[in-house]
C-alpha cells in the first residue's frame, strides 16, 4: 500500500489554501479519480463521502515522510484515530484511478454523524465547478476581514481585539462572530473559517 499518498479535493488541493501548509511534505501530484459522492459543507468547501457514484476528480500528493505526514494530514482534516466516531472526517484507504493506473491510497470522508444536516450534495460530484459558481466563505472574505479573523482566532479567550464599526458588522452579517458584551468572539462558522486561512 501506498501510505504516503492521499487523494484531497476542496481547501486540500493543489494551488487551495490548505495545501500551502502541506506543500513542503509534496513530492509529486497528479490528477485522480475516486467514485463516490461530493457535498459542500456550510463553509462552502467540498468533502467527500463514499457512497454514491460520481466520477470525483481531485489531486493526489505524494508526499516524502509517510509517519509525519499522516499525523499532520489528520490534524488538518480533524480525524482522530484513538477516537473516530468523534472525528469530523474519517480516513480510510481506497483505490483511485489516475493515468499510470490504480492506485491505493489515504482519502478523507465526512463523518456523517457529525456534518448530515449542513451538507450539500453536488451535482456529478464537480466540486471545482461548484466553487467557480460559489466561492466558499474563506475564498470570499476581503483581506482586512481575513486579517481580523486571524487575530481573533489567535488571541486569548479574554484578550480584546479592536474592531471598527463598519468591519463589525460586515462580519455579524457573514455570522462569523459574536458580540460577548466586552469582546468579540469567533462564531464555530467564524472558528471554521479561522482553520482554513
Amino acid at each position: 500500500m501506498s501510505t504516503n499518498s492521499f487523494f484531497l479535493i476542496g481547501a486540500l488541493a493543489e494551488g487551495m489554501s490548505l495545501f500551502k501548509k502541506i506543500q513542503p511534505f509534496v513530492e509529486a501530484t497528479e490528477s485522480a479519480v475516486y467514485t463516490g459522492s461530493a457535498y459542500r459543507l456550510r463553509l462552502g468547501f467540498p468533502v467527500l463521502s463514499k457512497e454514491g457514484q460520481d466520477a470525483i476528480q481531485g489531486t493526489l500528493a505524494h508526499f516524502r515522510s509517510s509517519e509525519i505526514i499522516v499525523n499532520v494530514m489528520d490534524e488538518l482534516m480533524g480525524f482522530n484515530p484513538q477516537d473516530p466516531e468523534q472525528s469530523l472526517n474519517l480516513r480510510e484507504t481506497v483505490v483511485v484511478e489516475t493515468s499510470h493506473g490504480m492506485k491505493e491510497v489515504f482519502i478523507y470522508f465526512i463523518n456523517l454523524k457529525k456534518h448530515s444536516s449542513q451538507l450539500k450534495r453536488i451535482e456529478d460530484g464537480d466540486w471545482q465547478k461548484s466553487l467557480r459558481e460559489m466561492p466558499a466563505i474563506p475564498q470570499k472574505l476581503s483581506e482586512k476581514q481575513k486579517n481580523y479573523i486571524q487575530r481573533l482566532g489567535l488571541s486569548s479567550g479574554r484578550e480584546i481585539v479592536p474592531i471598527d464599526l463598519s468591519l463589525y458588522r460586515e462580519l455579524m452579517n457573514l455570522e462569523l462572530v459574536i458580540d460577548k458584551g466586552r469582546r468579540i468572539a469567533l462564531t464555530k462558522l467564524g472558528q471554521e473559517v479561522f482553520r482554513y486561512l
